[in-house]
C-alpha cells in the first residue's frame, strides 16, 4: 500500500512539474518571443521577444539629486533619496518635498534649492510607497510584474521605460533625452534578444509613445520608418489611453486634485500648475487638428512652416467639440459689463446676454476653448495663473516642433493594436466653478460636478443636465468619449463578442459578425446581466491591409487599477498564445469558452461541496493550506485546454 502511494505521488509530482513547464512556456511566450507577420499568419522563434512598459502620471519615483536642509523637521534630503512618493517627508517637512517637487512653471527647471529625477529599472514603477497611508496610489505595476515572474519570465525580457512624468514632451527630449534613449532601449532589445517589443502603455504613457512615434519621423528616413517600427514592435496595447484628454485635468488645474494625499487642495492646484505635463492631459476637440510645425523629408529638408490650427464644420454644428456636456461652466464677477472681458470678445453674444452691471456671469467652455486657450484668456484677470498657463500652452503645445499633442490621435503606424479600457464607472466629466474669495492657490471652489453613469448625464446637485450622453461611461478617471476614440482605428467591418470576465462556459457568450464600421463609435446590441461583469471585444472583421486592431472594453474596470486586472492579463497571454500558431484558423483568440489557467483560478463551490469548474481543478491538498478554496488546485492535464485557445 504504501508503496502504490509513493508510486502514486511520484506520478502526480511528475506531472505537475510538466503542467508547470508547460504554463511557464505559455506565459514566456507572450515575452519571450520573435515574430514575423506574414500573409495573415504569424511564425516563428518565439524564444527572444521583449516587452517594453510605458507607465502613466505619476507611476514612476523620482528621487533627490540633491542635499536640502529641512528646518523644523529631523528628516533632510540627501541624494537619491525617495521623493515621489516619501509620505513620511510629506507629513513631517511638506515645505522641504515640495521644494523636491516643484518645477519652474515657466521654464520647468528645478527649485533653486532642490532637484529631483526618475528612478530607473522595474523598481521605479513597480511600487511608489508601500504602506496603508498612500494606498491604492502606491502600487502599479508591482501585481503585474509578480505575474510574469510567476510563469518564469527572464529578468532582461522585461524592461521599463521610465520619466519624469512632471514634463512636457519637448522637455523630456530637451533635459533627459528620453525619447533618443527611449530609441536606443527598442534597438537594444531587439540586439540582445533577437526580436521585436511588445509595448504595453498606460494613461499618459500612450501620450508619451505617440510622441516619441512623431519624434521618430524627424530621426529616420521616410523609407525606413515603418521598417524600423516592424522590426522593432510587434504590437502596441494602448490600456486606459486618454486619447482626448481627461475633464479630471480641468478640476486639478482650477482647484486641486490630491490624489488621495494628505495635502490641501490648494497645495496640490500650485503643485500641478508647476508640471509642464499638467497640460498634456486636457480635453480636446475631436474635430480640429494641427499641422506639424516642422516638416522634414518630405519637403526636401527641413523648414519652419505655420502651425495651422483648423477645425471641421462639425465642432462648430455641435456644442460640446465631441465631448458629452460642456466641461466648465465658471461664474465671472462683472463690474464693468462686457468691458471687462476684451480678451474673449470672439466668444458668442449668448455667453453675456444676461450680465447685469455688479452681478456674476456663467460662462461655458468645450473641450476646444479649453485647448485652444479662450477659457483661459476669459479667466485671465481673475486668476494670476492663467498667463503662465497660456504661456505653457503656447510654448510646450501649440508651437511644439514635432506635434501640437492636443490633437486627435490617428492609428499609430504598427501591425497589431490593441485598445484596451474600462467602461461604466462613474466619471466626472463638467465641472461648475464660482469664486471663493480666497487668493491664489484657492481662489476657486466646485459648486457642482456632472457625472456620466452608464449612458446617462447626473449632476451632484441633483439639477438637470444638458447634453449628449455616450452609450456607456469612462473608467472613473478619463470620459468615454476620450477612451473610446480608438474605435475610429478598426476597419471597414467589425466583429463583437461579450462574455463575461470571469471563467465561463460559453452560455452567455453573445456574438455580431460583420458589423459595418464607418469610423466612429460602435455600439452593439446586446443584453446584460446586472450581476455579471462582461469585457466587449470589437475586433476586424476586414482590417485595414496590413493592419490587425483590436478593442477590449472590461465593465467597471478603474483607471488605475486595471493594469492589475486578471482578467486583462488572461486575455493578453492568450492572444500571444493563439498568435504564435501559424494554423490558427482565426486571427484572433476565441472567446467561446473561457476555463482556470492558474491555481489561483480554482475556487471551492460551496454549493455543490466540490471544487468550481471539475473539469479543469480538483481538490489537492497541500500542507499548509487554510481553507478549501487553496486547495482546489488546477488538474494534471489542464494544460491540455491551451490548444483550445489556437
Amino acid at each position: 500500500m504504501t508503496n502504490d502511494r509513493e508510486t502514486k505521488e511520484s506520478t502526480m509530482g511528475g506531472d505537475e512539474r510538466e503542467h508547470r513547464r508547460l504554463a511557464m512556456t505559455l506565459a514566456a511566450v507572450l515575452f519571450l518571443g520573435t515574430f514575423q507577420l506574414g500573409e495573415g499568419e504569424l511564425k516563428g522563434d518565439y524564444s527572444k521577444l521583449s516587452g517594453i512598459i510605458i507607465p502613466g502620471f505619476a507611476s514612476t519615483q523620482l528621487r533627490a539629486w540633491s542635499i536640502l536642509d529641512c528646518p523644523y523637521s529631523p528628516l533632510d534630503f540627501n541624494p537619491l533619496d525617495l521623493v515621489w512618493l516619501d509620505t513620511t517627508k510629506l507629513l513631517s517637512a511638506v515645505n522641504c518635498w515640495l521644494k523636491c517637487m516643484l518645477l519652474d512653471p515657466y521654464n520647468q527647471t528645478d527649485h533653486p534649492e532642490c532637484k529631483s529625477r526618475p528612478d530607473s529599472g522595474l523598481s521605479a514603477i513597480t511600487e511608489l510607497d508601500p504602506g496603508y497611508i498612500t494606498g491604492p496610489l502606491s502600487s502599479v505595476w508591482k501585481e503585474w510584474v509578480k505575474w510574469c515572474i510567476e510563469f518564469g519570465i527572464e529578468a532582461n525580457a522585461i524592461i521599463a521605460a521610465p520619466y519624469d512624468w512632471r514634463l512636457s514632451p519637448s522637455m523630456l527630449e530637451e533635459r533627459d533625452l528620453y525619447f533618443y534613449k527611449l530609441k536606443q532601449t527598442f534597438e537594444t532589445a531587439l540586439k540582445l534578444r533577437g526580436g521585436p517589443s511588445i509595448v504595453f502603455a498606460h494613461s499618459l504613457g500612450n501620450n508619451v509613445f505617440r510622441y516619441f512615434l512623431e519624434w521618430l519621423k524627424l530621426e529616420i528616413a521616410p523609407k525606413q520608418y515603418i521598417q524600423w517600427l516592424d522590426d522593432h514592435i510587434y504590437a502596441f496595447f494602448a490600456v486606459g489611453a486618454p486619447l482626448l484628454g481627461s475633464t479630471e485635468t480641468v478640476k486639478g488645474m482650477l482647484s486641486g486634485n490630491t490624489f488621495g494625499l494628505p495635502v490641501s487642495e490648494g497645495t496640490a492646484r500650485l503643485m500641478f500648475n508647476s508640471f509642464g505635463s499638467s497640460l498634456w492631459m486636457m480635453p480636446f476637440s475631436k474635430y480640429c487638428r494641427a499641422d506639424a510645425m516642422y516638416l522634414k523629408h518630405f519637403s526636401g529638408g527641413i523648414r519652419k512652416g505655420p502651425n495651422a490650427y483648423q477645425c471641421e464644420q462639425k465642432e462648430f454644428q455641435s456644442n460640446y467639440s465631441g465631448f458629452s456636456t460642456n466641461i466648465i461652466n465658471i461664474e465671472i464677477p462683472s463690474t464693468r459689463g462686457i468691458d471687462a472681458y476684451p480678451s474673449v470678445s470672439e466668444l458668442s453674444q449668448t455667453n453675456f446676454s444676461s450680465m447685469e452691471c455688479g452681478l456674476p456671469t456663467q460662462l461655458s467652455f468645450s473641450a476646444r476653448e479649453i485647448s485652444d486657450g479662450t477659457f483661459f484668456k476669459a479667466i485671465e484677470d481673475y486668476d494670476s495663473d492663467s498667463k503662465r498657463t497660456l504661456h505653457q500652452l503656447k510654448q510646450s503645445y501649440h508651437d511644439d516642433p514635432v506635434l501640437n499633442p492636443l490633437t486627435p490621435w490617428d492609428r499609430p503606424p504598427i501591425k497589431n493594436v490593441f485598445c484596451i479600457y474600462g467602461v461604466d464607472s462613474r466619471t466626472e466629466v463638467g465641472y461648475y466653478f464660482a469664486p471663493s474669495g480666497k487668493p491664489y492657490p484657492d481662489n476657486w471652489i466646485i459648486t457642482d460636478v456632472i457625472y456620466e453613469i452608464e449612458g446617462s448625464l447626473v449632476s451632484r446637485s441633483g439639477n438637470q443636465v444638458e447634453g449628449n450622453p455616450g452609450p456607456a461611461s469612462g473608467d472613473e478617471t478619463v470620459p468615454y468619449h476620450s477612451l473610446s476614440w480608438c474605435k475610429n482605428w478598426l476597419g471597414p467591418r467589425v466583429n463583437i463578442t461579450r462574455a463575461p470576465q470571469s471563467e465561463h462556459d460559453g452560455s452567455d457568450v453573445q456574438v455580431e459578425l460583420n458589423v459595418e464600421h464607418h469610423n466612429e463609435d460602435v455600439v452593439p446590441n446586446m443584453t446584460r446581466s446586472p450581476r455579471v461583469k462582461y469585457i466587449t471585444y470589437y475586433e476586424d472583421s476586414e482590417s485595414i491591409p496590413g493592419k490587425r486592431t483590436a478593442v477590449w472594453e472590461l465593465d467597471k474596470a478603474n483607471h488605475r487599477n486595471i493594469v492589475r486586472s486578471p482578467a486583462l492579463m488572461r486575455e493578453l497571454w492568450l492572444q500571444i498564445w493563439h498568435d504564435i500558431h501559424a494554423d490558427s484558423p482565426s486571427k484572433f483568440v476565441t472567446k467561446a469558452k473561457r476555463g482556470p489557467l492558474r491555481d489561483d483560478d480554482c475556487y471551492w463551490d460551496y454549493g455543490k461541496a466540490r471544487c468550481a469548474w471539475p473539469e479543469y481543478c480538483e481538490y489537492r491538498y497541500v500542507f499548509g493550506d487554510v481553507h478549501l478554496g487553496q486547495s482546489c488546485r488546477l488538474r494534471n492535464s489542464s494544460a491540455d485546454a491551451l490548444l483550445h485557445y489556437v
